[in-house]
């Protein structure tokens, strides 16, 4: 298993950890941003550290059905971490706002779900994805990402697996620090893309 010190060397040699103003999906303003796509970019590396994500679900979670991922984000780390449990992943996609199962896919009914993400902050779309699962009768057994930023903000708080935590802070726009003021603000995930 990778520690958190190897973790978060690949994260900045990948140059996955960038420095701004972000506005992040939920809305909060942040001085760093996570962007796992520039990590899930090289296979091997992706690899690894979803290798390590497995082993540490391994330990905690049994008898794992089904990973489920929010798209856009999670469907690599989603899928990555499924090949290594042996279990088959699906993604959940926004329609119209909503999180909805497409292309297909399906859940059996009590099937035993896992979330993983690559990045979880506020959890909402870990929340949405499970509200998905529930649907089909499922039963979530845990919540698992790549990167925890949720500094146990999070209503998961102690429920999350991660590879790595990072404690990068958020503000409300209407309580941004004089410096981060001024930066200006980029809007790098993918829930409001049109």
């Amino acid at each position: 298993m990778l520690t958190e010190k190897e973790t978060k060397k690949i994260l900045v040699s990948t140059g996955a950890l960038l420095k701004g103003h972000f506005i992040l999906s939920s809305g909060l303003r942040s001085p760093q941003y996570l962007q796992c796509a520039k990590l899930l970019m090289h296979p091997r590396l992706s690899e690894k550290i979803c290798k390590s994500l497995a082993k540490k679900i391994k330990k905690k979670i049994k008898n794992i059905d089904l990973v489920l991922s929010p798209a856009l984000g999670g469907i690599i780390a989603g899928y990555e971490v499924a090949r290594h449990l042996n279990v088959p992943s699906i993604f959940a996609e926004r329609v119209d706002g909503v999180f909805k199962l497409r292309r297909g896919f399906s859940i059996k009914k009590k099937s035993k779900i896992i979330i993983v993400e690559d990045v979880i902050t506020t959890a909402k779309s870990s929340f949405e994805c499970s509200k998905v699962a529930k649907s089909f009768n499922s039963k979530i057994l845990g919540f698992a990402c790549i990167v925890d930023r949720s500094n146990g903000k999070s209503s998961l708080k102690n429920k999350i697996i991660s590879q790595v935590k990072f404690n990068i802070p958020t503000y409300k726009e209407n309580n941004i620090p004089n410096d981060l003021k001024k930066i200006k603000p980029v809007k790098p995930g993918s829930r409001n893309l049109k």
